[in-house]
């Protein structure tokens, strides 16, 4: 059986100003939550890690080493 695009998530390359989609998907895990972000939705990424956040406290949470 054939996967459409939008039953996997993507793989990504974060940049500074946007992304890049590397693989296919409609949406990324954010690395402290596991929850599911819809890539129209994905506003927080760090460039360094080149991981997803669901939301800013999700980042911070990451940056201070507590996610």
């Amino acid at each position: 059986m054939l996967m459409n695009s939008a039953d996997r998530p993507a793989t990504l390359f974060y940049q500074a100003n946007g992304f890049r989609v590397i693989s296919p998907g409609n949406h990324v895990l954010c690395a402290v939550s596991g929850e599911v972000i819809a890539l129209e939705a994905l506003r927080y990424w760090s460039v360094d890690l080149q991981e997803a956040y669901a939301s800013p406290d999700m980042a911070t949470r990451r940056l201070l080493g507590q996610g």
